[in-house]
């Protein structure tokens, strides 16, 4: 339960169940100071473009030498194999080291007039970013760090289910940025809602589930502050009839259970065609019955536990309601008699395709495979749900994979693998799956404005 406001909240081992930690809760009333604090840091950040530079230089620098203390926490609260909390950590000195090196650069226009006219960029002032529990360092960067960049001041709000990597990141990097530029603050709600709706802040960005992140956009409206929200998908991968099984099948798993399903862009769905059904959803089993499911910590774990009770829980019950309505548990199926939050990884057939499981977002390790016989029944049905992040094609000849991925209606099309990101390259989903834009040069000039000069010519 959430500690009463201005103490301290629990944080639980996804691994055991156990409360390990406490974080402090923070009271709503308290962001105001904290907003007029990076208000003031922002006159200054915002002032020498090059010394801004050098600092996130410094920052990345600074989260690559303190991994060996952020990785095991971030395991420990997370959930997920230590490896891949070392992964997350290095993704996020990359991603601060990236945006170092960006700069918006003066745009002239040309229109006939006898005016010099210039397009120039400004900051926009303090930015909230509100953060989930699946990749807390790794989507955290992805918000601070092109605000920062841009010359914006970010107060960073952590999921309460996993506060202390980020609080520790803020630590490290509170040694190197100036006082106030970055902000963490850990607590329940409403201290979210305040800090979304607060006058002070000029751009919220979120991600997380649809509901919140409709309400973070009505808050955010209230002060007329822009919004990039990310909201999660219910990516398709679409195998064809040339797909080579047994070639393809590792990729396709981890895919769907990398983090144990906890990625917003992961593989929650899979049509095969109905020759190759049989072989993919064998494939996929075995690999579901054998992989490794234990707590991050120990090396041999390649598959962590879902990280908290009430996600569990859903997971559980998407499950079972499949079951009910006449799926197959090919392998798993079931929550896992153990300690902690472990859930089978599962591969689900036969699966109703109006189940829950197909048209929502499991976010756990839960995959429904299914069958079709016309490729466009397949696109229509990766295309029905009303998420729109990423979706894939699979198969051996790749012009046509290509054409049918530019059919998917989504962010980001992969052929072949699935879920990979270049630091460089727009993230952006389509429908339900969010508003505005986040990565490479897009997400920087999202934290930016744009400001235009005219000048006569001379005479």
């Amino acid at each position: 339960m959430p500690a009463a406001p201005g103490q301290h909240f629990t944080v639980v081992d996804p691994a055991t169940g156990e409360t390990f930690a406490q974080a402090p809760a923070r009271r709503p009333e308290e962001v105001d100071a904290l907003v007029a604090r990076a208000h003031a840091a922002w006159r200054g950040w915002r002032a020498d473009p090059a010394a801004r530079a050098a600092a996130l230089r410094e920052a990345a620098d600074a989260v690559e030498a303190a991994g060996a203390d952020l990785a095991p926490l971030l395991t420990r609260e997370q959930g997920k194999p230590l490896a891949e909390s070392r992964a997350e950590v290095a993704r996020t000195a990359d991603r601060i080291r990236y945006f170092a090196g960006l700069r918006p650069e003066p745009r002239p226009l040309v229109d006939g007039r006898p005016v010099r006219s210039e397009v120039r960029w400004r900051s926009i002032g303090p930015v909230a970013a509100i953060v989930p529990w699946n990749f807390p360092l790794q989507l955290a960067s992805a918000k601070f760090a092109p605000a920062l960049a841009a010359g914006n001041t970010v107060v960073l709000k952590p999921s309460p289910f996993t506060p202390l990597a980020t609080r520790l990141l803020g630590s490290v990097l509170a040694a190197v940025l100036p006082e106030d530029v970055l902000t963490v603050v850990t607590g329940h709600e409403p201290l979210g809602a305040r800090l979304a709706s607060h006058p002070g802040i000029r751009h919220v960005t979120f991600t997380g589930a649809a509901p919140t992140g409709r309400a973070v956009a009505r808050g955010a409206a209230s002060s007329l502050a822009r919004v990039t929200l990310e909201l999660g998908g219910n990516d398709a991968a679409i195998l064809l009839e040339d797909a080579a099984v047994d070639r393809i099948a590792d990729r396709l798993f981890w895919a769907a259970f990398r983090n144990c399903g906890q990625v917003c862009m992961a593989v929650k769905r899979v049509y095969a065609p109905a020759r190759l059904y049989s072989d993919v959803v064998e494939a996929l089993a075995q690999r579901a019955r054998t992989v490794v499911v234990g707590a991050g910590l120990d090396p041999a774990t390649r598959l962590g536990p879902v990280n908290n009770a009430p996600q569990l829980a859903r997971v559980e019950d998407c499950t079972a309601r499949a079951l009910a309505e006449g799926a197959r548990a090919a392998a798993g199926g079931h929550r896992l008699d153990r300690p902690g939050y472990f859930h089978a990884p599962t591969v689900l057939a036969d699966v109703p395709p109006d189940s829950p499981v197909v048209t929502g977002e499991q976010f756990g390790p839960v995959l429904p495979v299914l069958p079709y016989r016309k490729l466009d029944e397949a696109v229509e049905a990766a295309n029905g749900t009303g998420f729109g992040l990423g979706g894939s094609v699979w198969g051996t000849d790749l012009d046509r994979a290509e054409a049918v991925a530019d059919r998917l209606e989504c962010g980001t099309a992969w052929i072949n693998h699935h879920a990979e990101l270049s630091l460089a390259q727009p993230f952006a989903g389509a429908g339900q799956s969010g508003v505005g834009v986040a990565g490479g040069p897009w997400g920087l000039h999202g934290n930016l404005r744009p400001f235009v000069v005219h000048r006569p010519e001379e005479t």
